[in-house]
């Protein structure tokens, strides 16, 4: 008996998140994308993974990727309607052998692409790949009050980071490494998928200044509420900001204890002292 695939966990997983996303006010309209590594084993059960529907070009070199799967949002596609009809606003594509196109497998119908931000997906899957084999996911979206702060709060890396940390006391725990920005760089270009990728070697949090954010991870949940923690420390920093004067914050000394605490390793030189 087939086995429905929009009844399969990543299939669900997706939706629900791209729901979640929409509900928050981080994806509106069109924006946001999510790049899910599949591997065979999960796909097999739903899928016939040797009939490709069609193949689609790419302006990238994604040979590093070559034979790989992936659940990736629609170029074009509101989120908003992804639960409603999954074969039209998702697809499951593999990475062709010699890296210069990928084949459509499942969904994407209609003649629907993938994500206009593929090869910035892709460069950004290699780069997590190349330090944690685990990573499964890219996701980026247009965190509200992250976004907001790229206008008002110093678009430097250290300083940024901590202001975070010291908005929430999880936020070191859960972002140790802090958080990377690129400049401002067009969308959708090879451009800022290489600037993003770079700093995805050493973050899983990038800021792309008056845009939004990328995150990765080794699963939804994580990628999720890597984005979601960095968006209440940000929340927090613009309600205080409204209320006036800072009188007290979490201290370095405190966050040097929270590091021992949960095991984790503030990045060098982001401390004082």
């Amino acid at each position: 008996m087939e086995i429905n695939i929009e009844q399969a966990p990543f299939i669900r997983e997706i939706v629900e998140t791209t729901s979640n996303l929409y509900r928050l006010g981080w994806d509106e309209r069109n924006g946001g994308n999510i790049t899910y590594l599949l591997n065979e084993e999960e796909l097999t059960p739903y899928l016939d993974i040797t009939e490709a529907k069609r193949n689609i070009p790419m302006e990238f070199d994604g040979s590093a990727l070559s034979g790989k799967y992936f659940l990736a949002t629609g170029s074009g596609k509101y989120f908003k309607n992804v639960a409603s009809a999954p074969s039209q606003n998702l697809g499951i594509i593999r990475v062709a052998k010699d890296g210069k196109s990928i084949d459509v497998l499942w969904g994407l119908e209609n003649g629907s692409l993938p994500t206009s931000e593929l090869p910035a997906h892709f460069m950004s899957h290699i780069a997590r790949l190349s330090v944690n084999p685990n990573n499964r996911i890219v996701m980026h979206c247009h965190a509200t009050h992250l976004l907001a702060m790229t206008f008002t709060h110093p678009l430097e890396e250290r300083a940024l980071t901590r202001t975070l940390w010291q908005m929430c006391t999880e936020c070191l725990v859960v972002f140790p490494e802090g958080v990377g920005i690129v400049p401002w760089l067009v969308p959708g270009t090879n451009a800022i998928g290489e600037a993003t990728a770079e700093k995805m070697k050493t973050n899983r949090l990038v800021v792309w200044p008056h845009h939004g954010i990328y995150g990765s991870g080794e699963n939804m949940d994580e990628t999720f509420g890597l984005i979601e923690t960095a968006e209440k420390a940000a929340q927090v920093y613009t309600i205080v900001q409204a209320q006036g004067e800072i009188k007290q914050t979490i201290t370095d000394e405190q966050l040097r204890q929270l590091g021992e605490r949960f095991e984790v390793t503030p990045r060098a030189g982001y401390l004082e002292g």
